[in-house]
């Protein structure tokens, strides 16, 4: 049975309907780069998604070839996320979606190391005839959070932002977005394939205690 991140951390993957505080620990990640709206056709969000998707599963099937990677299981892909922000706005602005810069992730395995990275990059740009070179190995330590599991349409995200923001407030929080903490979406619905009212996202945003 493969390894499935979700089911085995469901503290980070499948909340509750309801916001919660989690200390999320460092993890490393497959990351692109990139700025403009994610809904444009061909648009440079959704080329990174096809880089991205190209190096998991290189280093997923890494198994059936020469590279034997030290501590290798087998697992389950992990879900698509994305870091969010635009310049001069707290938290996102949901109206002005061609300001968005994001940094689109796949989380790694604990196993994969940069030498094993690095492999990747160098193996799937030989076998696809692809350019990988904006891909990059991304460690992030994300540490207190408040999220919430937002099932519906990304547009309607606001309301369950807002039902965040006034949990972490009750419970003694402040929200901490900066330059190095930002608004976190976890994919655990397919968008091509899910309506949007049935669409499953976590989100996460920093925060801290309050300044006494």
């Amino acid at each position: 049975m493969s390894f499935d991140f979700k089911k085995e951390y469901k503290e980070f993957y499948i909340p509750g309907g309801t916001p919660s505080i989690v200390t999320v620990p460092k993890m490393n990640y497959i990351a692109v780069r990139g700025s403009g709206n994610p809904n444009d056709e061909d648009g440079e969000y959704k080329q990174s998604i096809g880089l991205l998707y190209g190096i998991a599963y290189t280093i997923k099937m890494s198994k059936k070839g020469n590279h034997q990677i030290d501590g290798y299981f087998d697992y389950v892909v992990p879900p698509l996320e994305g870091f969010w922000w635009q310049d001069g706005v707290i938290g996102v602005d949901y109206s002005n979606k061609d300001s968005f810069r994001w940094i689109s992730v796949i989380r790694l395995p604990d196993f994969v190391v940069k030498e094993d990275f690095d492999w990747a990059v160098s193996e799937a740009t030989a076998k696809k005839k692809q350019d990988f070179s904006k891909t990059e190995f991304f460690t992030y330590d994300e540490g207190l959070c408040v999220q919430c599991m937002h099932v519906g349409a990304y547009d309607d995200e606001p309301a369950t932002v807002e039902a965040m923001h006034r949990f972490m407030e009750e419970q003694g929080y402040d929200l901490d977005i900066t330059e190095q903490r930002l608004h976190h979406e976890i994919y655990l619905s397919d968008a091509r394939k899910v309506a949007p009212e049935k669409l499953r996202t976590v989100i996460r945003h920093p925060i801290k205690l309050k300044e006494i």
